[in-house]
């Protein structure tokens, strides 16, 4: 590791601290909280859409948010540790197979829906489990007389 990389990683580690960065990847449902500053007052406003870019360059990494607000596309690029970007909570995961999802532009409505991804769930058995309760065998199938 060279000189500007330690650098490089210790200012990450001082830009994240105090943020939720929540792991996400493109085709992700995110909100972003982001502050915005208003005169003398200071709010944080949420926005929410699907990721459909992420570009990971270190400090100056970035994503790509898109909304549909109003029946008109949005699209918002976020530097991901910027201090006007306070967290960005993951909504729901999507089931995607490009790193860039630029055809979401073209699209509308249900085809521009993504599949949810589903979670799945393995159940460990342990070994002692399975000696001690031995797998009841099973009945023949029987036969349906085929009606005529």
């Amino acid at each position: 590791m060279n000189l500007l990389q330690k650098i490089e990683s210790d200012n990450l580690k001082k830009l994240a601290e105090g943020k939720r960065l929540d792991k996400f990847s493109q085709g992700d449902t995110v909100r972003v909280q982001v502050r915005i500053i208003e005169g003398n007052n200071e709010r944080i406003q949420a926005f929410e859409g699907v990721v459909i870019a992420i570009r990971n360059a270190g400090q100056r990494s970035a994503f790509t948010v898109r909304k549909i607000s109003h029946g008109e596309g949005v699209e918002r690029v976020f530097p991901l540790y910027s201090p006007r970007v306070d967290a960005v909570e993951l909504v729901r995961k999507g089931e995607v197979r490009r790193a860039k999802l630029y055809y979401l532009r073209g699209l509308t409505g249900k085809a521009a829906r993504i599949t949810e991804k589903k979670e799945v769930k393995e159940v460990a058995v342990s070994a002692s489990t399975e000696a001690a309760a031995p797998a009841a065998p099973k009945a023949p199938k029987e036969k349906k007389a085929a009606k005529k």
